[in-house]
């Protein structure tokens, strides 16, 4: 503690006290690159109905464009920390912001299937990269603000996660599938400009941006936040952070099946493709509430289990009333199955209350994130390949509630008072 403390220290007096004062376009970078983590998922799920009588596919590959997202964040949440290590941070998230852009141009042009599924990889891969590199920019760039720019992001992220289920519809309507997924792609692009800024001035060496970076590291070591962990422990060797990855990726699971199934659900009870397209907004708009409040309930509970067992039951009556009676209050239980997925805010802030250090905490990040991701892959397919088998929705929902009661066990795992450090040897 004494070492982290010095850390701090030493951050607060290299960074600015103002958050915009030499690091402005570095702040703008981030908020704008987190508007673009979730919009091609969003953009998407409400169309595919009709993208299923455009192209002819059915409820299995619904399924996989489900999943997808959550396997190109797992392998981008390895591959990422040794992508920035060579090319740096900055770099790296321009890469994500480029990356997000060519994918978002060439699904609105996709003429098939296939090329639906490129382009919707490439997005997502960009994505996935960005996940994993705007955490250690804040740490690097704020280390005096973590918490302030960390809430920030995170509720962008998660306004960037709404309104493209609010449009995505509408739009359809009114300008046709293509310009609906394709508009957001002028958002990644707009997400670029800053870092290319920052890498020009940090080339001119007009603009000296503060960087924090720890003792050991060399001029070579371009992203030492995300460094590897010490050699005297590794995450998986923890039940902490077993516990982290299962209630992150049970949580991930049902949200991923929830962004994909929730409009053919209601649409099958008798809603509308806008309807679904709303209440996939209201779904994401709980999220954004969880994102405000969750880190600060977080931090002042020793032991948050209950918030885990709390959610799992809006959860649960969720589920039960979009099961048994879907269009009597449509509204009602979207709104408790968006409260469910406060364990993912949760599962964020707990990475640095249950770490002691910088490397504990990169390396639970990129444990919870990569084990978490993969397998909630599943999720979408599993739940997708349930309701084309019985043609109907009470097996699929068994297969969620299952879900939730290993994400029972994962928080129970997680919210124990103790830290990655001493529990990984």
């Amino acid at each position: 503690m004494a070492g982290m403390n010095s850390m701090k220290t030493h951050s607060t007096s290299l960074v600015p006290a103002s958050l915009w004062s030499g690091r402005g376009l570095v702040l703008l970078g981030i908020v704008l690159s987190a508007f673009n983590l979730r919009t091609a998922v969003t953009s998407l799920t409400p169309l595919l109905d009709t993208l299923g009588d455009t192209f002819g596919f059915g409820a299995t590959m619904t399924g996989v464009f489900g999943m997808l997202p959550t396997a190109a964040f797992a392998v981008f949440g390895v591959a990422t920390p040794a992508l920035a290590h060579r090319i740096g941070l900055e770099r790296a998230a321009l890469l994500a912001m480029l990356l997000a852009t060519l994918g978002l141009l060439l699904r609105s042009g996709a003429g098939d299937t296939a090329a639906l599924m490129a382009a919707s990889l490439t997005a997502l891969a960009g994505m996935g990269i960005g996940n994993i590199v705007l955490p250690p920019l804040v740490k690097r760039y704020f280390a005096d603000r973590v918490g302030t720019v960390s809430t920030l992001y995170i509720t962008v992220l998660q306004a960037g996660t709404i309104l493209p289920a609010l449009v995505a519809v509408p739009v359809m309507e009114a300008a046709g599938w293509r310009l609906s997924l394709g508009l957001w792609a002028v958002f990644a692009a707009a997400s670029a400009v800053p870092w290319c800024l920052v890498l020009w001035q940090e080339r001119r060496r007009n603009t000296p941006l503060a960087r924090v970076h720890d003792e050991a590291v060399t001029v070579d070591d371009e992203a030492p936040e995300l460094a590897a962990p010490r050699p005297q422990g590794r995450a998986w060797r923890s039940p902490v952070a077993w516990g982290m990855a299962l209630m992150f990726g049970m949580t991930s699971l049902v949200t991923y099946s929830m962004f994909t199934w929730l409009p053919k659900l209601l649409v099958e009870a008798g809603g509308t493709p806008a309807l679904g397209g709303t209440m996939v907004a209201l779904f994401s708009t709980l999220g954004l509430a969880a994102s405000l409040t969750m880190p600060l309930i977080a931090v002042r509970m020793r032991n948050p289990f209950i918030v885990v067992v709390v959610c799992a039951g809006f959860y649960a009556a969720a589920f039960t009333g979009l099961l048994l009676a879907p269009m009597a209050a449509p509204a009602l239980w979207v709104a408790l199955l968006g409260l469910g997925p406060s364990t993912f805010p949760l599962s964020l802030t707990m990475i640095n209350l249950r770490t002691r250090t910088p490397e504990g905490s990169a390396a639970l990040s990129g444990f919870m994130q990569g084990v978490g991701y993969t397998l909630s892959c599943a999720g979408p397919l599993v739940f997708g390949l349930l309701h084309e088998y019985t043609h109907g929705w009470m097996l699929p929902m068994a297969f969620l509630g299952i879900c939730v009661l290993v994400l029972l066990v994962g928080g129970y795992l997680a919210c124990r008072p103790r830290y990655l450090e001493d529990t990984w040897h």
